[in-house]
């Protein structure tokens, strides 16, 4: 009854604390350990200590699982050899260097040294992703941290469990190389036939509630048996999750996807935010045990703070060559190819310091350091000590990093995702995603096939296409467009349908079961009305789109630059109908209205003329359309 309370408090307090850091815009792991670091010196707090077991079996297989759904393989195979120099050789070498340190402090055997180098080795990328997504890192630094943290656990606690090895006495080199050998190889494997057996079981179930009970299996599916084999558990749940994750949108239903997709967001949510907030509590039993443990305090202090610079210092020592070497040997061979063939493409040019800099400083750890200090075993030489060391480590870089990176970031001047150039993508591929329906629908349809249907369901894909180039330009607050009236209309008939509905209901003349699936019905369109929101920012730059690939008329249009836009449609004023967003025609500079607006003159001007590239004239915005290829550049 204690514990089940214990759990309670412990989440209620996570999530308050989380919601606050929101609310003040600060990040949330260092609020939460915060708070757990003053908690653990109020005297009602019990103290509260983390069983390792727990963390390894139920935190880390979760918290790996959902992230690796969440990683696309597709962005993350070409930077597949930054991502293991910085999981694989980074967390080695800053096993070694932090050995090197504690064995020459304190004295102890250089196994032992190696243990807790291989403790604080793996950072949390969960505290820097955190802080990454809160002030707005570009994409591929955050898809770098996100493929690092994948792995980077199983490669210290391999090296932690030969280190614990040869603590034992039973160790050699090779026996060392092979065990981590097999335990990655082993691990992927066992997750690959894990991911195997989950798909053929998650194809053949419809029920949503049986396949998110299947998902939430999974990680153990994968963690168990490669444990049981003595292979890599962590590499298992992450190779289960890449392969189930980017075989998601064919093996299982819609349905399916959104209930997995917001289980699994409450889950990591809440398993984050109760790490962070364990380890703070964690702070006052431990500085006790080290402090009353017989060490000189000015060699404790001395061995925290040197630990804690070797781990900091290490990274950038590491990630710097890391990132550079890639590119170095790439323009290597462009320049070998470019030898032998001169119209070979160019290498990519030279990574830009200001990224390197940046993961450099994205070092913070967490629980997992905490519970791998913990499996230490018992007879180790100075154990209270190596303990603190980790939770120093733990601390220092959460409040040393995690302050500071925010500042970094801005000082560097990285620019982060844009909505508004994210919005323009999303337009472009609904679009195409829209003429591949139409197409569908024009070869399906039978003679018998009712043409109101067929309209019905025109004006149904292309309104949703409409309303996704609706959110560029001029924002609604300024120009009434199809979609928000018709989001807006639909939500007032929507208030009165489930009002009407409950009225039935408290009369109590309709069944339960009828009321309940009326009201899901009327919920899931009311939720797919308010997912579509308005960009309601101001880009950074022009909105370009991002190229015109194998589109020859994109390529052999003009960039024109418009310094006193049109701000109007004169076939629109001719005929009496207004506009929503207007476009210039690159043939001939003609200006006609987008196809949310009534009168559709742009499209009507390509068929007129057989011109086939228009550009935005929206302020902000310099992207260009192909009615022939449909293709944005």
């Amino acid at each position: 009854m204690h514990i089940a309370v214990g759990l309670v408090i412990l989440v209620a307090v996570a999530v308050a604390l989380a919601a606050l850091a929101r609310r003040l815009g600060m990040a949330e792991p260092l609020l939460l350990t915060v708070a757990g670091v003053i908690a653990s010196y109020l005297p009602f707090v019990p103290q509260i200590d983390i069983e390792p077991e727990l963390v390894l079996l139920g935190l880390l297989p979760p918290l790996l699982y959902t992230a690796a759904i969440n990683t696309s393989l597709i962005e993350f195979r070409p930077k597949k050899l930054p991502i293991a120099l910085l999981s694989v050789g980074l967390v080695l070498f800053s096993t070694f260097a932090v050995a090197v340190v504690v064995w020459w402090l304190l004295a102890v055997p250089f196994a032992t040294a190696v243990a807790i180098g291989a403790v604080v080795a793996p950072p949390d990328a969960v505290a820097a992703i955190a802080v990454a997504r809160r002030v707005g890192m570009p994409r591929p630094i955050v898809t770098l941290l996100e493929g690092e943290s994948l792995f980077n656990d199983a490669t210290a606690l391999v090296a932690l469990r030969t280190a614990i090895a040869a603590m034992a006495g039973s160790f050699s080199i090779w026996q060392a190389g092979g065990d981590f050998f097999y335990a990655a190889g082993g691990g992927a494997l066992i997750g690959a036939v894990a991911a195997g057996v989950l798909a053929v079981l998650r194809r053949r179930i419809g029920d949503p509630v049986l396949d998110t009970s299947v998902s939430l299996l999974a990680p153990f599916a994968a963690y168990l048996p490669a444990e049981a084999a003595h292979a890599s558990g962590v590499t298992a749940v992450v190779v289960c999750g890449l392969i189930l994750g980017q075989g998601a949108p064919v093996w299982q239903s819609a349905a399916s996807r959104i209930a997995e997709r917001t289980n699994w967001r409450t889950i990591q949510f809440l398993l984050e935010n109760a790490v962070f907030l364990l380890i703070g509590l964690q702070v006052r039993h431990i500085v006790e045990d080290a402090w009353n443990s017989g060490l000189d305090h000015g060699t404790l202090l001395l061995a925290c703070a040197a630990v804690l610079a070797t781990v900091v210092v290490a990274r950038p020592v590491w990630v710097f060559p890391s990132i550079y070497l890639p590119w170095f040997i790439r323009s290597r061979r462009a320049r070998w190819m470019a030898r032998r063939n001169p119209d070979a493409p160019p290498g990519r040019p030279k990574p830009a310091w200001t990224g390197p800099a940046v993961v450099s400083w994205s070092g913070m750890r967490g629980v997992v350091t905490l519970a791998a200090a913990l499996l230490l075993p018992d007879d180790t030489p100075e154990r209270a000590t190596l303990e603190l060391l980790a939770l120093v480590v733990v601390g220092g870089t959460l409040l040393l990093q995690g302050v500071s990176l925010p500042l970094l970031v801005r000082l560097l001047r990285l620019r982060g995702p844009s909505r508004a150039e994210d919005a323009l993508q999303e337009a472009n591929l609904l679009q195409q995603a829209t003429a591949a329906g139409l197409a569908a629908l024009a070869a399906e349809t039978a003679p018998e096939t009712p043409p109101d249907v067929v309209e019905a369901l025109r004006d149904r894909v292309s309104r949703r296409a409409f309303a996704a180039w609706e959110q560029l330009g001029r924002a609604e607050s300024v120009r009434v467009t199809p979609s928000g009236e018709y989001r807006r209309l639909r939500l007032a008939m929507l208030r009165a349908e489930r009002e009407t509905v409950l009225r039935v209901r408290d009369a109590g003349t309709v069944d339960h079961e009828v009321l309940a699936h009326v009201l899901a019905t009327l919920d899931m369109e009311e939720s797919t009305i308010d997912r579509v929101a308005e960009v309601d920012e101001e880009p950074t730059g022009p909105l370009r789109g991002r190229g015109s690939g194998d589109c020859e008329h994109l390529r052999a249009a003009p960039h024109i630059a418009v310094t006193d836009p049109p701000e109007a449609c004169a076939e629109c004023l001719a005929e009496g109908l207004t506009w929503v967003h207007l476009r210039m025609c690159l043939d001939c500079g003609h200006v006609a209205c987008c196809d949310s607006s009534p009168g559709t003159h742009a499209t009507r001007h390509f068929h007129a003329t057989g011109h086939p590239v228009v550009r935005s004239v929206e302020p902000g915005e310099k992207w260009r359309w192909c009615y022939v290829d449909e293709l944005l550049g």
